[in-house]
């Protein structure tokens, strides 16, 4: 009588399991992973805008920013 080589269907599903456990937590770690480099990202933004806004400052007497918003709104001086 030959002995046939293989897994069983519980072994099967033994592992099947434990892969679906596996991926239960890791997902959600590396959804939290993501948003915190993504906010990361965002506040290194901010602080490299706020670095070339004070250079443009420095340069110019003026805010780059306000001076666009405030000519693109029709106030003068600034005043909203």
């Amino acid at each position: 009588m030959r002995k046939e080589k293989g897994f069983t269907l519980i072994e099967v599903l033994v592992v099947v399991a434990i892969i679906g456990i596996l991926a239960a937590i890791a997902i959600p770690q590396y959804s939290a992973y993501r948003t915190n480099a993504l906010n990361t990202a965002a506040y290194s933004d901010l602080r490299n805008a706020m670095t070339a806004e004070e250079a443009y400052y420095a340069s110019n007497q003026e805010f780059f920013a306000l001076t666009v918003v405030a000519s693109a709104s029709g106030a003068q001086n600034g005043t909203y």
